[in-house]
């Protein structure tokens, strides 16, 4: 049984490797902060502690094949960090704008940047809706923040012509869309979709809801 387990935790750390790429040992690094104080902080709750890596970190790189190729992304409501911090250490290249409005939660992303040196990444310690008008971005991405009907009228304006709402949701993912239509069209919505990805292949499905705008 022992070298059953270990021969799984082989394949999934080069599993890791291969979907994270050169975000990888940031991930991992990232990872060791968050189980150290991402409960003292509010951040993570105790339950969520055994599946740190796969539920939340690795979880997020499910947006990563719908950012841009180039550009500004907002995360909103970054929190911890899920999924802010690791898309940017998987994309250096994009300039990574995390959107979280309480302090204490942007000292511990400060105190992330600093430690991952991540030069990619810019803090604001606003609400979304005061970057309306001020700041237009080629995509927004959120995990857990609010339903799509809602998510919209706080993202769609963020967006430049062109750009993308990435945001990652459960098993109502669907629905969530389609309840929202009628108000993300209103907003701008051209395009829209909901991508199913199962990273490890072992059932655990995100679902990305991809909005465009015209």
């Amino acid at each position: 049984m022992a070298g059953d387990r270990q021969d799984l935790e082989i394949i999934e750390v080069e599993r890791s490797r291969e979907i994270l790429g050169l975000g990888f040992s940031g991930a991992v690094r990232f990872g060791e902060m968050l189980a150290a104080e991402g409960e003292l902080r509010g951040l993570i709750g105790p339950r969520e502690l055994p599946r740190l890596w796969t539920r939340h970190i690795l979880n997020c790189a499910a947006v990563a094949p719908f950012l841009p190729e180039q550009g500004a992304v907002a995360d909103l409501g970054s929190g911890a960090g899920l999924p802010g911090v690791v898309l940017a250490l998987m994309r250096p290249d994009l300039d990574l704008h995390l959107v979280e409005p309480m302090e204490r939660r942007v000292e511990w992303l400060g105190a992330v940047v600093d430690e991952l040196d991540l030069d990619n990444v810019m803090l604001h310690q606003v609400r979304a809706e005061e970057l309306h008008g001020r700041k237009a971005f080629a995509a927004v991405t959120a995990r857990a923040v609010a339903a799509m009907q809602k998510l919209g009228r706080i993202a769609m304006p963020l967006l430049e012509p062109g750009g993308v709402l990435l945001a990652q949701k459960g098993k109502r993912g669907q629905v969530e869309l389609e309840e929202a239509l009628p108000a993300l069209k209103r907003l701008g919505a051209s395009t829209w979709a909901v991508h199913e990805i199962d990273l490890l292949d072992d059932g655990d499905v995100t679902r990305v809801v991809q909005v465009g705008r015209r």
